[in-house]
Parts: C-alpha cells; sequence; structure tokens
C-alpha cells in the first residue's frame, strides 16, 4: 500500500513526534516497496512555516537541507505535481477547503492510488466522505 505524506506527517516523523500506531505501520510496509511518497509543495509549506515568525518550528540547517534529508529515508521517493492533478486540484468531488497545498495532495494521492496520511482534519473528513484514503498520523 502506498502512502504519500501530508507535510505535518513529514514534520513528524523528521522531528520524532509520536504518531498513530496504524500511521507508522502503514509508512513502514510502503517503505519496503519504495511507496512513501512525498510532494514538493510539502516543501514549499516547510519553508513557509520556517519563515513565519509565530510558528515555534525550526528546520535546521536550513528548510531545504533538513528535506532533502528527509528524501534520504528509507522508502521515500519524492514524486512530481503532474498537470493532471494540478488541474484535479482545482476541481475535486464534494466539499473540501480552499488550501491550495491540501488540495494537490489531495489530487496527488488519488492520482497515485496512494492513502495520505495527515491530522489535518478537513482531509480526514474528505477521506470519510470517500473522495481520497486517509490516514491519521
Amino acid at each position: 500500500m502506498a502512502v504519500l505524506l501530508d507535510t505535518c506527517a513529514i514534520i513528524w516523523l523528521g522531528g520524532g513526534a509520536r504518531m498513530s500506531a496504524a500511521s507508522i505501520a502503514a509508512i513502514n510496509q510502503a517503505a519496503v516497496s519504495g511507496e512513501v511518497f512525498v510532494s514538493p509543495i510539502s516543501a514549499w509549506e516547510i519553508g513557509y512555516v520556517h519563515a513565519d515568525p509565530r510558528k515555534d518550528v525550526s528546520f535546521q540547517p536550513s528548510p531545504a537541507v533538513w528535506f532533502q534529508a528527509f528524501l534520504l529515508r528509507a522508502g521515500v521517493r519524492l514524486v512530481p505535481i503532474t498537470v493532471n492533478a494540478a488541474t484535479e486540484a482545482a476541481t475535486l468531488p464534494g466539499p473540501i477547503h480552499a488550501d491550495p497545498a491540501d488540495r494537490l495532495l489531495i489530487a496527488t494521492a488519488r492520482e497515485l492510488g496512494a492513502s495520505i496520511v495527515t491530522r489535518d482534519r478537513k482531509i480526514l473528513d474528505y477521506g470519510r466522505r470517500g473522495h481520497v484514503d486517509v490516514i491519521a498520523c
């Protein structure tokens, strides 16, 4: 089973935060086949969070280096944002919030046939409505 990591899951894994047993099991299973997917949109979000003085998060020595180091983890693969995912993100079925990064992640997961590992309530609710597979972290 392939998984796409939401940015929060990347941050939690990279920082050693405690995650659900189900999400860890899914990530470990997907890592065996090299199907732990990460989107470049998460690199943008990490840079954005790092630059926000209101956030108590830091990526050392820099967001780019931190993200590149995360990509070296076993089984992790950077996947592109495709034209199909970019256009589908604008027309996802059913109600979903307007956050463009989350919409791109959802569309990418749908295109890959992957489950999104996330803590985002809106994405989890969207998944419960049957629009994308989700695993709560």
